[in-house]
């Protein structure tokens, strides 16, 4: 990695938080000189505006969370069914730090992905159709190895699933209550065990 990669790397990991809490437009290149401790100058050496540095900060927040979520999905698990309840508890589990990180990065880039920033919408819409393919394919690998049921539509519970977490999110970090997300993941998981489940428990 040559140096003005590691620059432009600084900027991104030491702004990662900063643009997640305060918001990708409402972040100001001070806000980000002060968090890098880097001059206007060398900023703009790295990146051609603002919106630049916003666009590579997100794709880099969501594409940690996508990261730590496919493990969720990975082979590690066994089994569909584990596959999808490995999916839910890693929300359960990592509410908290994704929460004091400011939020789920997608749903805070969407609030803002209107047409003032279309480069971001676009990214955000990317993103949603990543999630919602990766469920739904785990889901049709299942129908295809007898464990969920042959005749549901995967794509539409790929999309179900990416709704109510990011619903019970949202309702959670506003409301500073977890109850909301928790009832969200009951629901999933109730789903999965007695809808898509083809040997339900």
């Amino acid at each position: 990695m040559s140096k003005a990669e590691k620059t432009k790397q600084f900027i991104i990991e030491k702004t990662a938080s900063l643009f997640n809490t305060k918001g990708y437009t409402s972040t100001s290149l001070s806000d980000i000189t002060e968090a890098t401790g880097l001059t206007k100058g060398s900023i703009y050496g790295n990146f051609g505006n603002k919106d630049e540095v916003a666009l590579e900060v997100y794709k880099y927040n969501s594409g940690l969370l996508s990261k730590n979520m496919a493990r969720s999905l990975g082979d590690e698990f066994p089994t569909t069914i584990d596959k999808l309840n490995a999916f839910v508890n890693f929300y359960r589990k990592n509410w908290k730090a994704v929460f004091e990180s400011g939020g789920c990065p997608l749903m805070n880039a969407a609030t803002e992905a209107d047409d003032t920033f279309p480069g971001l919408k676009k990214h955000v819409i990317q993103s949603f159709e990543g999630w919602i393919k990766k469920i739904a394919s785990v889901i049709k690998d299942g129908q295809e190895n007898g464990e969920i049921h042959p005749m549901l539509d995967a794509d539409e519970y790929g999309s179900l699933f990416i709704m109510m977490v990011e619903g019970g999110i949202l309702l959670a970090k506003t409301t500073e209550d977890e109850k909301y997300l928790n009832l969200a993941l009951d629901r999933i998981l109730f789903m999965i065990d007695k809808e898509l489940n083809i040997l339900p428990s």
